[in-house]
């Protein structure tokens, strides 16, 4: 039993001569991608970066407001007028101007919107970027009127969403430029994870798959504590059990730690780790194996002191179909509009270049099983459905859901191109407009693919289907169908508005670059 209290040390996990450190090390994550880590002594990077948000925050409001203040006056010493004792007082542009900077600067901090919690990932820093400029205006405006300041309308009414989408857009920029150096391995949180080993496994494999989520695995406290051994299909190290997990910690240097199951912890053991961390250097985390659920429906309820994870029914209210009815056909109609002269060139290019009608209507699957005729430009030759059944036979892919062809023959030199950029769905819009298809949703199939579906996968006929979705902007092609349901059951199960316009910006991004997922 003495081997159950082992903890194995720096040295060993890395195999190295006692005292030395790999430079780098190679993690081959689950997906097959490797990411080179640069090692060395964990760096304290959540302040520097901060900082840098701090001035990229600065430089950002003082180019918005000083610049709608020289666009709207010019650069004279325009200045607006505040009552005071009854008397009204002049007070430039130039001065006030420097106020707004500084306040609103300020409130960014007060909302925590730079905090390490929520930079990188997610949406709650854009939330509270956006929520707190608003909140920050409308007290302006009140301010502005209960002491009778006579401040120009347009000034405020350009800087307030100048300013908004200018600091979405910088925080934007400074993510993917995190991104790009968590792909290294720098800018991560090293993790130990503690729990079972099948709880160990999954949340380990969950966050290799994702680097971009900022956690790096550095070792696991498992029941069983076969030091030297490593996680099943992970290759993260086993550095103890339970019972080691302080000393774990020392040798890894993990500046995190995540309980992925509590049950085989002695009574306790939570509190005693999160004691046994340096404040504001090392956090404990609480990861229970709920996946593919998103944060709007989880709810943490305190009962009797217990911290009880409440996970709300997934469901769309009458209002959230309205919202997303309406957003459709409001977006859809202005889509419309906008590639009505590439729908144009589209029609007539496929017209002059191959024989055949020029939209060829399809009979699909929507919402609650209710077939309807999807319009797509037409990209293969006459006749292609004939010859679908004998190619499918020939690549083995008959019996799959995801019916994928790949370099069909039937598709003309126009078809391939129109294909590659998804310039054929683009008549889908009216699809849209009628009501019989969503801007964003799982794309639709026929009957013979939705004939295979499992009890789950029919859960994607919960809601209309969409021109674009979640598995288009996570891989296209080259996803299998699991992986494809997997992100349709996501999307159906934790929609947003929010998360819907998110789709479409990266269904731009995608097509404008398909690389080599699209066919």
């Amino acid at each position: 039993m003495a081997e159950h209290s082992q903890v194995l040390s720096h040295d060993q996990v890395t195999g190295q001569a006692p005292g030395s450190i790999p430079p780098r090390q190679t993690i081959t994550t689950s997906t097959g991608s490797v990411l080179t880590v640069k090692n060395g002594s964990p760096q304290r990077w959540q302040p520097r970066f901060t900082r840098r948000l701090w001035v990229s925050d600065l430089v950002t409001l003082i180019w918005v407001v000083y610049g709608t203040q020289i666009f709207w006056f010019g650069t004279g010493n325009a200045a607006l007028s505040l009552a005071l004792d009854g008397r009204f007082s002049a007070i430039s542009y130039w001065f006030a101007s420097a106020i707004i900077v500084l306040v609103w600067w300020w409130v960014l901090s007060l909302s925590d919107s730079r905090s390490y919690r929520v930079i990188g990932t997610g949406s709650t820093e854009y939330i509270r970027v956006i929520d707190s400029s608003i909140r920050l205006f409308g007290v302006i405006a009140i301010v502005a009127f209960l002491f009778q300041i006579d401040i120009a309308r347009g000034y405020l009414l350009i800087s307030l969403p100048l300013g908004i989408c200018m600091l979405v857009l910088v925080r934007w920029l400074w993510r993917h430029w995190l991104f790009a150096k968590r792909y290294n391995g720098q800018y991560m949180s090293r993790v130990l994870l503690v729990g079972s080993e099948p709880s160990v496994a999954q949340i380990a494999s969950e966050l290799q798959r994702n680097p971009r989520a900022g956690y790096r695995v550095v070792g696991a406290c498992v029941p069983s504590g076969r030091v030297a051994d490593t996680i099943p299909g992970t290759g993260v190290p086993v550095m103890g059990n339970v019972d080691g997990v302080e000393r774990a910690v020392a040798a890894t240097r993990a500046d995190t730690v995540a309980v992925t199951s509590a049950d085989e912890l002695p009574p306790d053991k939570v509190k005693q780790i999160s004691w046994s961390l340096e404040a504001g250097k090392q956090h404990l985390v609480l990861a229970p194996s709920l996946v593919d659920i998103a944060g709007p429906r989880i709810h943490i309820r305190p009962v009797s002191g217990l911290p009880l994870i409440h996970v709300e029914t997934p469901r769309f209210s009458l209002g959230q179909r309205l919202l997303k009815r309406s957003f459709d056909l409001v977006a859809a109609t202005g889509i419309a509009i906008l590639i009505s002269p590439i729908l144009l060139i589209v029609a007539i290019a496929v017209s002059w270049t191959s024989v055949g009608p020029i939209l060829y209507k399809s009979e699909r699957i929507g919402m609650k099983g209710e077939p309807f005729r999807m319009l797509k430009f037409r990209s293969m030759r006459v006749g292609a459905d004939k010859e679908l059944k004998a190619l499918l036979e020939a690549q083995g892919t008959s019996e799959k859901p995801l019916f994928k062809v790949k370099d069909d023959p039937r598709i003309t030199p126009v078809g391939r191109f129109i294909r590659k950029y998804s310039l054929d769905e683009l008549p889908q819009i009216f699809n849209v407009i009628g009501g019989s298809m969503s801007l964003v949703g799982p794309r639709p199939q026929i009957a013979a693919e939705v004939a295979l579906y499992s009890e789950a996968a029919k859960r994607r006929l919960l809601t209309r289907p969409g021109i674009t979705g979640l598995w288009q902007v996570s891989g296209r092609s080259a996803l299998d169908w699991d992986a494809a349901v997997r992100l349709d059951l996501y999307y159906v199960e934790n929609w947003t508005l929010a998360g819907d316009i998110a789709i479409l910006f990266k269904t731009a991004r995608a097509v404008i670059a398909p690389g080599e997922t699209a066919h």
